[in-house]
């Protein structure tokens, strides 16, 4: 907030400064530019997200939203400089399943808390992830894959684009509550990991479903199963893994707007407001679709306990692999 200079006196002013603080800022935030930090380099869908999402926040709210990318270790870098920002409002992170929970059960010297040193605005969007093998595989449902991997384990490969990627904690959770015992093998991206499910070299996928449904589409590939609590609109006839198999499975990559923790109540307000409306627009649905992505929408109550129940599912699934670092 920029300064205000109240022409009185003494005990008076302390006491009309006071009175007035609150309605004062819900009234006039945001006053300035909004910088949203992207903890990933340009041109990835984090990245696409803030600034489609930045330029409609910057037309109802008539001041600058600027994107600022700051990539490293699997995006805690920009989510620590944002944890560490003044909680005005005015630094905000498009903050992502490893750097908001992920990355808090797996290590142990995680500079900050997604729960203690972040307040939400909003979880933004989501999105499942689809079981694939390749089509030539032995493979023909999800029900094959359990019964393989419990009569065969550690042998049923999996290929991921790194330790704790959202494919990777999918991968996890299906074996942890399947009770089987499956082999991750990670790649440096996912590119790499697809062209080996296809080339045959290993069994199957927690896959993008925006990637991989081009290569279902024609054959290449088959889907037995999406990791989400519904069937999505690009897979049509594809179970949940819960209805093929594992009654209680869920596992989803999501992206939301967070801010440090002690932001003004009235500026979380007012910026959940204008991501709900922006949302709305024909052209961020139209995206959405595109790329597979559901519209999650989340007020900031509701998305601070999401974010608590990610934390403690995901390291439920880190303790049970022994995948601390």
């Amino acid at each position: 907030m920029f300064k205000r200079t109240f022409l009185t006196t003494g005990a008076a002013a302390a006491a009309l400064m006071t009175a007035l603080a609150g309605p004062l800022a819900a009234q006039t935030y945001p006053e300035g530019p909004i910088t949203i930090v992207v903890p990933f380099p340009p041109g990835g869908s984090t990245d696409l997200l803030a600034r489609q999402l930045g330029e409609s926040l910057s037309a109802q709210l008539d001041q600058p939203v600027v994107v600022e990318n700051r990539g490293g270790a699997g995006g805690t870098v920009g989510a620590n400089y944002v944890a560490q920002s003044d909680p005005d409002g005015y630094t905000l992170l498009m903050g992502v399943t490893g750097s908001n929970a992920i990355s808090a059960a797996l290590r142990d010297d995680l500079p900050y808390s997604p729960t203690e040193n972040f307040d939400p605005v909003s979880i933004v969007i989501s999105s499942p992830l689809a079981l694939v093998v390749n089509s030539d595989s032995d493979f023909e449902s999800v029900q094959d894959v359990l019964d393989f991997a419990k009569e065969n384990p550690d042998t049923f490969t999996h290929g991921t684009p790194g330790v704790g990627t959202s494919m990777h904690m999918a991968g996890e959770l299906f074996a942890l509550e399947s009770g089987t015992s499956l082999v991750h093998v990670p790649y440096k991206g996912s590119a790499a990991a697809l062209q080996d499910l296809l080339g045959g070299r290993i069994d199957a996928m927690f896959g993008d479903i925006l990637v991989t449904s081009e290569y279902i589409a024609n054959g290449r590939l088959t889907a037995l199963g999406v990791t989400g609590t519904q069937e999505h609109f690009l897979l049509e006839g594809v179970p949940t893994i819960a209805e093929a198999g594992l009654p209680d499975y869920a596992a989803f990559s999501w992206q939301g707007l967070f801010a440090p923790a002690g932001t003004p109540t009235e500026a979380l307000d007012t910026l959940y407001g204008a991501v709900s409306t922006a949302l709305e627009s024909e052209e961020m649905q139209a995206m959405f679709r595109e790329r597979g992505f559901l519209v999650e929408g989340m007020p900031p109550a509701e998305s601070k306990a999401f974010i608590a129940s990610e934390v403690e599912k995901w390291t439920e699934v880190v303790d049970a692999a022994g995948l601390k670092q």
